[in-house]
Parts: structure tokens; sequence; C-alpha cells
């Protein structure tokens, strides 16, 4: 317990107090982002003096003070949800019903609901500072018959609020489709300044890019459906429709210079102070965190780097140990060192044991995933049953024994549900939505899906006859459908017997329904997707080569009692294993095409390339080990298979 509520804290310490470092500079920014506002919305070329007065005058008066404080609301609001919604492992959906079901999540309508709200807020602080025609909703105005004055509809407040909410959920929806909350970490470590001031001016660059985006598309709906919100809001609130101006949602009303101006620079505001605070976020949760590698104290010892690389229910802080293990190899002798000493008294190289043999599990469940992944593409997407499965960990494990190597342990799965690979490979092993399958069929067990829809995709009950292991010929002779599940791809001629053409010889003639039609087509995997899917969390399994590599390396020449020699013939047999596992799937189709260049978006797309990543600091991490010890790994006890291949990086053949 006492160990419990440590870990806790020290969580809660370098984590929660970053997230809040980085709000409190968005809050501290405010000031410059809304003066940069004022002077863009009064902006006044032939009158520069009357400009900078109004400027001037304008920055300090009430109502700009009391917009800065709900700013301030919004700001805080979006760093919370920066909080609770940041991954570091990207939510990477394998087909569009996968995708359809992201948006439609209840948490995602809540987040999309909460962002229309706080775009309406920062639009209404943008209207009260340009002031003018957009400062109230209401306006007085002289009815043409009885000349009396009422208060009527201002259509251009209206409109630029209405911009506000259309502009909030474009941000939540582009959120899920271009991964917004995913956070990478950089591959060359900067100080958090030059860091924010290199992405600042993308950042400006991708505000105004997305504000004339969401202009274009708002000013074309506002023309088809316009007068709806008009309708309602005039009727609710009792305010006349004032008919001697021209209305918004048309194209005279609309081919206004100084209306588009503002709402293009006002979309350019709420969208710079959503971004950011999220660049603010990113840049202080991945600053490097250097672990004690050891404690004097027992209640400090949850907050070493041994034990933290082991930590299971905060991703945030394994992802930071990983990181501070490839620097510390690369850059710090003495905490090498630290590394290699043995524990007194005893004697024993815990250090060296718990960062090996985590290192070793990250890669062990990588290559059991690529080799799983392509067992089930070589057997149309179907799961080996668990006699089989067992059968093969059964005769590896007996090759391992023969060869002399050890049995690399796997890493056990996380006890808490994350955004990671995990929600794309589930933990069951035998049934038809396994891990193995999970990133190339929908998901149909989600709430959004009923009875009807398991039936018209083909999802079997248990008391069905067709659960299990299918022995009809007619199903067991289709061929390898590498990228889809759909019943239209034909094999020797003839398209595939269904299970219920099979069962009933009445329904032989049957055509599927049209919507049975549609949800197959829905369902068909994106390739690349799922080639990306698979590799979503490699930037730790980066760090573990690196890592690993580095202080094998240094090891040569530092390691004065030999406690790195005695896992050498592991770690040489997971590296060329996994590189052979790699090298199988860049073989299968669209595993080697280079994604498409995206638009100037705050989406991170590092992770589309880090698969790319991944084989080249598997083939760096090897090539370090094999330039350093040279000959020397003749005498290493490996199997004649894994020497062939070092042979291989020896001659630098590879």
């Amino acid at each position: 317990m006492f160990s419990l509520k440590q870990n806790c804290w020290f969580i809660k310490k370098v984590v929660i107090w970053r997230a809040m470092s980085s709000i409190a500079w968005s809050v501290l920014l405010l000031p410059v982002t809304t003066a940069v506002f004022v002077l863009l919305s009064r902006f006044n070329l032939f009158h520069p003096i009357q400009w900078i007065s109004e400027c001037t005058s304008l920055l300090t008066a009430s109502s700009t003070i009391f917009s800065l404080v709900v700013l301030c609301g919004v700001v805080l609001m979006t760093g919370f949800f920066n909080l609770e919604f940041y991954t570091l492992v990207p939510s990477i959906p394998c087909s569009r019903v996968a995708l359809l079901g992201t948006v439609l999540h209840p948490r995602q309508c809540v987040h999309s609901l909460v962002y229309c709200t706080m775009g309406m807020l920062v639009m209404w602080c943008a209207s009260v500072t340009i002031g003018g025609r957009y400062s109230t909703l209401g306006t007085p105005c002289r009815q043409s018959e009885s000349g009396e004055f009422v208060t009527c509809l201002n259509e251009y407040h209206l409109f630029l609020l209405l911009a506000g909410a259309f502009m909030g959920y474009s941000h939540s929806f582009l959120g899920v489709v271009q991964n917004m909350y995913y956070v990478s970490f950089q591959p060359i470590q900067q100080y958090k300044y030059p860091r924010f001031k290199g992405c600042l001016p993308a950042v400006v660059k991708c505000s105004v890019i997305q504000s004339l985006y969401s202009a274009r598309n708002f000013a074309a709906l506002y023309f088809f459906f316009g007068y709806v919100p008009k309708t309602w809001i005039s009727s609710t609130l009792n305010l006349q429709i004032d008919s001697s101006l021209q209305p918004l949602d048309s194209l005279t009303g609309l081919l206004d210079f100084s209306l588009l101006y503002h709402l293009v620079i006002s979309g350019t505001f709420l969208y710079l102070t959503w971004y950011l605070t999220v660049l603010l976020f990113r840049i202080y949760v991945t600053e490097a965190y250097s672990f004690p590698m050891q404690s004097t104290f027992t209640e400090d010892a949850e907050q070493c780097l041994p034990k933290v690389l082991a930590e299971k229910n905060t991703l945030v802080m394994k992802f930071l140990a990983l990181q501070d293990l490839a620097l510390l190899s690369q850059h710090s002798l003495s905490r090498r060192l630290e590394v290699f000493s043995l524990s007194q008294p005893g004697g024993h190289p815990h250090n060296w044991n718990a960062i090996s043999k985590e290192c070793l599990s990250l890669l062990s469940e990588l290559t059991h995933r690529l080799v799983a992944h392509q067992d089930a593409v070589a057997s149309n997407g179907r799961v080996k049953s668990q006699s089989a499965s067992s059968d093969t960990r059964s005769v590896s494990s007996s090759s391992s024994v023969m060869s002399g190597t050890e049995d690399i342990p796997e890493t056990p799965r996380l006890s808490v549900p994350l955004r990671t690979p995990g929600s794309v490979f589930k933990s069951s092993v035998g049934g038809v939505h396994s891990s193995l399958t999970a990133p190339f069929t929908s998901d149909a067990d989600s709430p959004f899906s009923s009875p009807a829809i398991r039936r018209l995709v083909g999802q079997q009950e248990p008391q069905s006859p067709w659960f299990g292991t299918v022995q009809s010929p007619h199903v067991m002779r289709r061929g390898p459908k590498l990228w889809s599940a759909s019943t239209e791809s034909q094999t020797n001629g003839s398209p595939p017997a269904s299970p219920a053409t099979v069962s009933s010889p009445s329904a032989a003639n049957q055509k599927p329904s049209f919507l049975a039609q549609w949800l197959q087509n829905r369902r068909e995997q994106l390739p690349e997707a799922s080639s990306q899917a698979l590799f979503a969390d490699s930037q730790a399994h980066i760090w573990a080569l690196q890592g690993l590599s580095h202080l094998v390396a240094s090891s040569f020449s530092e390691d004065q009692f030999g406690v790195v020699q005695t896992t050498l013939p592991s770690i040489l047999s997971c590296l060329v294993v996994l590189l052979e596992a790699v090298d199988r799937h860049f073989k299968l189709p669209h595993a080697s095409s280079k994604p498409a260049r995206t638009i100037c978006s705050m989406g991170d797309s590092t992770y589309k390339t880090l698969r790319f990543a991944l084989r080249a600091a598997l083939k760096t991490a090897i090539y370090k080990i094999t330039t350093t010890f040279g000959e020397h790994l003749n005498a290493v006890n490996i199997s004649s298979e894994h020497r062939k291949r070092l042979q291989q990086f020896l001659e630098f053949k590879e």
C-alpha cells in the first residue's frame, strides 16, 4: 500500500505538474495573442495613428479584460481535455466501420459538444472585441409599418457564433481523424524554448489554413441552411428580422469582404489558442526525465529506472523510462557503470538483469505480434486453434533449448485500458475476433452493433454448427484474401461457398441483401492502416533497441564484471528473430508503401513511418554490436542459422 501511494505521488509529480505548467504558459500567452488579434481586427492602413490609439484603448477596456477571463476558462478546459485524451500510441482504425464507430462514440460526442460550446465562447469574445456591427445579438431597428424602434436579430453576431460552433466541431472531428491527441517523442532532444520557437511558425500556418478551410465550408453550409437557426433563434428570443438588411444566407450577403475577413482572423485566433495549448502540452510531457538507477532509501525504490521500466499502469512513465535508457546508454558513462554494477551484498547484477529482461520482453512481444499477423494473413485471416498455437510454442521452445539459448519471456499485458495497440490487438487467443484478426475485422461486439448486424457480418454463435473449425472442403478451398473480407473475391474461377449455402441447398440461389453487401464493403480493411497499427507503439521498441545495443557495445570495454556476457546469446537471438519477422512483414502487400503527404495539420503523422524507423533502428543495433565485437561473436553460443545471419552484418552485406 505504501509503495502504491509513493508511485501515485511520483506519477502526479512528473505528469500532472508538467501538464499544469503547459496550461500556465498557455494562459500567459493569451494577452499576446489577444493583442495581435485586436491589431488585425481594427486594421486601418490609411489612418495608422487612429488605428494604434483605438487598439490601445480597446486593450485596456473592461470588455477586453472580461473576454480574457473567459478565454482563460477555455484554455483551462482545453488543457484538461489534452490531459484526459492524450495518447502515446495512436488509435488507427483499420476499416471504415471502425472509424465511424470512433466518431459516434458517446465519449467523442460529449467532446464535440464541449468544443462547440467553447468555439462559441471564443467567437463571442472575438465579436465583442471587434465591436461595431458584431458586438451584440440584438440590435435596435425601425419597423417599416409603424416606424417604431424594436429589437431585431443581429445576423452578423449570430453568423460568428455559429461559425465558432462549426469550428469547434471541426476541431473535435479532426482530433479523431488526424490523431491530434497523439503525442510523439522527438528523435532529437531539444530544450523547451528552442523547440517552441521552431514549431511556432508551423502552428500559425496551420491555424490560418484551417481557418480558411473552415470559413469556406461554413459559408457554404450557411448559404443552404442558414435560415433554420436564424428563424429558430429569432422566434425563441422574440427578436424581429430586419427586412431592410441583406440576409447573409444569400450570395450578395456572403460576398462581404469585411465579414469574410473578420471570420477568417477570428477563426485563426480560435485555432491558434487551441493549437498553442496542444503544442505546449506535447513539449512539456515529452521532455526527457532522468530516473535514478538505484536508491539508498527503500521508499524511493519505485522511482528507480529498473522499476519504472516494468511499469504497466501508466504508459507515459514507461516511455519516459525507455527514453532515459536510450539517452544514458549513449551519453552517460557514470550511469552506464551503474547498470553494469553488482549489488552489495550479494554481488548480483540486478540492474542489468531488470533492464535487459524488460527490453527483451518488449522485442519478443513485437516478434510474436508480427508472426501472428503473418499467420493470420496466410490463413485467410482466421486464427489457429489453441492446440496449434501451443504446438508452435513447444517447437520453438525445444529448438531454443537445442541451440543453447534461453527462452525470452513475454511482456504481460497492461492491466488498464489504454488507447494503444492493445485496443487493436485484443487479449484473446482462440476466437474469431482474437488478437490476431482484430486489425482486419470490425468490432461486432461493440455497443453500436445489433444482433442483426452480427448476423450480417457473419459472426458465429457458440450454438451454431459452424462455430469453431470449419471442416467443409468448399470453405477450406478458399485462397488467401490478404486485405479484404469481401465475399466478391474468387479463387480457382469460382466464388467461395459460405456456411449458409453449404448448410442449406435451397439458399444457393439467394443473393445477399443490399444491406449485407453494403456492410461487407464498409468492412474492407485498409492495408496500410493495418500495417501502421502493428507498429503503432514501436517508439518503445526503438528505444529498447537503442538502449540495449549501446549498452552491449559499451560493455566490451566498460563491463568489468562480465554481466552482459551471460545474456549476450539471448540478445543476439532475439534481434535476429525480430529482423526475420520484420523482413517477412515488409514482403506483404502495401507494407513497404510510403504514406502520402498530408496537408498542414496539427495531427502528428510520424506514426505512419514508425515501421521504417524500427527496421532502420534494428539493423543499426545489430551493426553496432557486430562492429564492436567483430570475430569475438564466433565464440557466442547461438544457432547456426543466426550465426549465418550475423555473418552478413560482419561482412557489411545487409
